[in-house]
């Protein structure tokens, strides 16, 4: 197979190559950066081929990266050879993994998603973090969600840090983004239990009436839930807080409820 290589900083490239770890030139583009052979195989496994392959000069031979370049290949992707150096610049880590891979975008539309696909979805609202994003979708690939929902001004889903956080599972996980008067139409159009952790009005999360579709809400990191979607909400759970925190992290929370939920539904 054909492999291109690449031996200068200011190739251009490897400037467009870089420029995708910013989220107006990754929106501009419509695509997403990943490293790591792990990522990269996890995409792989779910159906999605990097159209670009990167790898690193003098790199160990794997039969997953072998795997890798054969199905970028068969897809008419472009493999890129490049030395460390280089790759480092492209990721921006000092120590890069030996290969990179760029993504089409895929859609992230409610209308791509099909409630009847899991019994427990995750939506996060207003999430800022990207390592809490990809803490959660993580918690959603651990609990067999469906996938996350992102509603309102989220951090960025494709960031580096985002994608790497997932540890793949932004790739095994269904991914949809929208405003609140989006969501709460289309949620109210079939069936789905709206649940989120609250104070107001609130059962213990411990033995909840939970149902499937299950949709967990979590708020923001510092301000929670706005007082109206929790109002909307058709349970809202307590958890106990038995020291001196008042919360949890929300992709914690998040975490807790999707268990509970879970162990729920399957008894």
């Amino acid at each position: 197979m054909a492999r291109r290589q690449i031996t200068g900083f200011s190739n251009p490239t490897v400037k467009y190559l870089r420029s995708l770890r910013e989220k107006k030139h990754r929106k501009a583009a419509g695509k997403v950066l990943a490293e790591g052979l792990r990522l990269l195989t996890d995409a792989r496994e779910s159906g999605k081929v990097p159209e670009v392959l990167v790898m690193a000069e003098g790199r160990d031979p794997h039969p997953l990266l072998a795997e890798l370049e054969a199905a970028v290949d068969a897809a008419g992707g472009e493999i890129i050879e490049t030395s460390d150096d280089i790759l480092a610049k492209i990721t921006g880590k000092s120590n890069p993994q030996a290969v990179a891979g760029v993504f089409a975008e895929w859609d992230s539309s409610l209308a791509a998603l099909d409630r009847s696909d899991a019994q427990i979805w995750l939506v996060a609202q207003a999430l800022r973090d990207p390592g809490n994003l990809g803490t959660m979708l993580r918690t959603g690939d651990a609990v067999g969600a469906g996938g996350l929902i992102l509603i309102d001004d989220c951090a960025d889903l494709f960031s580096v840090e985002a994608v790497r956080a997932s540890m793949g599972a932004v790739f095994t996980q269904q991914v949809a983004m929208a405003r609140w008067e989006e969501f709460l139409p289309w949620l109210r159009a079939g069936e789905g239990q709206l649940v989120a952790a609250s104070l107001r009005d609130a059962v213990p999360y411990r033995g909840a009436p939970y149902t499937a579709p299950c949709f967990i809400l979590v708020g923001n990191e510092s301000q929670g839930l706005p007082e109206d979607y929790e109002m909307a909400c058709d349970l809202r759970v307590t958890m106990p807080m038995r020291g001196r925190a008042d919360s949890l992290n929300a992709a914690v929370a998040g975490a807790v409820l999707a268990y509970e939920v879970l162990a729920s539904l399957e008894g």
